[in-house]
């Protein structure tokens, strides 16, 4: 590994040459061997903490069980709608006015559906549907999910509204961006993918199932993540000492992540009871369970800003090596920061706006009641996206200058060599060997300095 490290792909814009900017930093072999191996047991760590960590074989089968046990078993099909019809019908609790009233009639719209695949193909069937359903938009052509109740005793088989179908937009989405990942990043953006799905695999497999059979919320989500980049950050961005400086920020933040989390959680008391499918599975699991799948979530929601950051700040460190080969190590912090300090303010915004806006329809809804405020942002489901906007700020403020001291002090005792011209000694190295000899004429570049030696020459004889 460590050959394949000091061979490194670099980060950044490529020169026509081929090469990428930092290419040229020969780091010491002192300083390549303990990032190494740092690096490489953190991922050791991670890959035995995943292997230690590993469910019970049958969890989710058992869940699965005891979900088929609690009610009808069903089936979702998938149909076209020919037609719909407005009826109405006695209101209910569902139909509440703004004042609280109950409406004594309300709209009840139903749908003729064909079916499209399963054992009733072919066959057309009316659903209720429900009415913002319609008034949202439902019309004829429209591809909808319905649940098919088979036949029990004293009962009939019975079909219900699910949601639309949305396999084929979906497919068409995931496929363009895919399409345009590879197309603008070639074989970087085809690792990309290739790490998304890897990253899929890990929490699917590991991490669900281990949160849910009541392992340490904090030591699963660290772990798994941990795993997860470090395959996903050298698949992506290649072997490199930089990489591997990079890594050891992520797990830096990760592990801050992790352990602020499971204290604000807890401090906090938000339980996972946000919304009807939290508790829903509170009655599955337990609530142990629900507040581990919050500080996960939290965890989960900092592994992409953390690897852009920390990516980031040791490309940024290597290239001003490269640009000041006598900078030292307090000059390559100073500077790596100064471009972590913009990056940074930057990546508070894109994390605050992207929960702002998963939340916008509660905010909308603040907006209307006009609760006071205070009240409002300390409520379970705004304090949660409060909580998760807070600690991925903190954390990736910490990882920046973490990720940029473990970079300045690698390179820093590095020498620069570009091709066809001799290794740039590094700052020590090259002050000593600028030095003047006693008694020696200063040297002068250029054409100047065989005219200073002439006259010197004759200063002498005379």
């Amino acid at each position: 590994m460590s050959a394949d490290l000091h061979e490194h792909v670099g980060h950044g814009h490529a020169r026509p040459d081929g090469t990428r900017p930092g290419d040229d930093v020969r780091v010491t072999a002192v300083a390549r061997r303990l990032v190494v191996a740092l690096a490489v047991a953190c991922a050791v760590a991670s890959v035995l903490g995943v292997a230690l960590l590993w469910p019970p074989a049958g969890t989710l089968a058992a869940l699965r069980e005891q979900v088929s046990a609690d009610g009808p078993v069903t089936t979702t099909v998938e149909g076209t709608v020919l037609s719909t019809q407005q009826e109405t019908c006695p209101g209910t609790s569902l139909d509440r006015l703004p004042d609280g009233s109950i409406p004594a009639s309300a709209s009840c719209p139903t749908a003729s559906v064909r079916v499209l695949d399963g054992d009733a193909a072919g066959q057309v069937v009316q659903v209720q549907v429900p009415a913002d359903v319609v008034r949202g938009g439902l019309g004829a052509g429209d591809r909808v999910d319905l649940s098919y109740f088979p036949p029990t005793e004293g009962y009939g088989a019975s079909w219900a509204w699910v949601d639309f179908s949305r396999t084929r937009p979906l497919a068409v989405v995931v496929g363009a961006f895919a399409l345009l990942t590879v197309v603008v990043a070639r074989r970087r953006g085809l690792a990309a993918l290739v790490g998304m799905a890897l990253a899929g695999a890990v929490l699917g497999l590991f991490m669900i199932p281990a949160l849910l059979a009541g392992e340490s919320a904090v030591l699963v989500s660290v772990t798994g993540c941990s795993a997860i980049m470090s395959v996903v950050l050298y698949l992506t961005h290649g072997f490199s000492l930089r990489t591997a400086a990079a890594h050891l920020g992520t797990v830096s933040g990760l592990v801050l992540v992790g352990l602020v989390a499971h204290v604000a959680v807890g401090a906090t008391h938000l339980q996972g009871l946000s919304d009807e499918d939290s508790g829903y599975l509170g009655q599955l699991t337990s609530m142990g369970v629900l507040q581990g799948l919050v500080v996960a979530g939290m965890v989960l929601a900092g592994v992409g800003v953390l690897n852009d950051v920390t990516i980031t700040q040791a490309s940024a460190v290597w290239e001003v090596r490269e640009h000041a080969p006598g900078a030292g190590f307090r000059t390559l912090v100073s500077s790596g920061m100064r471009v972590g300090r913009d990056h940074l303010a930057s990546t508070v915004y894109t994390v605050a706006f992207a929960y702002a806006g998963a939340a916008l329809p509660v905010l909308v809804i603040i907006a209307v009641t006009d609760p006071a405020w205070l009240d409002a942002l300390t409520s379970s489901k705004i304090a949660e996206e409060v909580v998760r906007t807070a600690i991925g700020g903190a954390c990736v403020a910490l990882s920046v200058p973490v990720t940029t001291a473990v970079a300045a002090a690698a390179v820093a005792g590095a020498s620069v060599s570009r091709e066809g011209a001799a290794p740039t000694p590094p700052a020590g190295a090259a002050a000593a060997a600028a030095a003047p000899r006693a008694g020696a004429p200063a040297a002068l570049p250029g054409r100047r300095a065989p005219r200073a030696a002439e006259r010197t020459g004759r200063r002498g004889r005379r």
